[in-house]
């Protein structure tokens, strides 16, 4: 079983910035569709983005387009998520999931996700 481990979570003013991680237990992640989500208090789970592993192509919500930037790093067998200028708005639980796939052609959805993370909390606040 795969298993995802998030990292980098924490409080942030707003504005700031911050880098998640999800580090992969499998060597490799070439076969996997890796997404990022994120629930916040009272509101359902959204997808924020997806990254292919084969590919590098990504999709973002509408939401984070321009502040966040989802990349992958095939020798640590990671996932970033680097989240700048952020809005308390933001705040969240994290969550990193994969799917098997190839390639991204549209925002990943939760249903899908065969593997999560237990998530990273992060907190925009003043």
């Amino acid at each position: 079983q795969l298993q995802l481990v998030e990292s980098g979570g924490g409080l942030v003013q707003p504005g700031g910035s911050l880098r998640l991680s999800c580090a992969a237990s499998e060597s490799t992640l070439v076969y996997y569709i890796i997404g990022w989500f994120r629930q916040a208090p009272g509101k359902e789970r959204e997808g924020v983005s997806c990254i292919s592993f084969s590919g590098g192509n990504t999709i973002y919500a509408d939401s984070v387009k321009g502040r966040f930037t989802i990349s992958r790093d095939s020798a640590k067998n990671t996932v970033y998520l680097q989240m700048d200028s952020l809005k308390p708005e933001d705040t969240a639980v994290y969550y990193c999931a994969a799917e098997y796939g190839l390639t991204v052609r549209s925002m990943c959805v939760e249903k899908n996700m065969d593997y999560w993370g237990r998530g990273a909390l992060v907190t925009v606040s003043s």
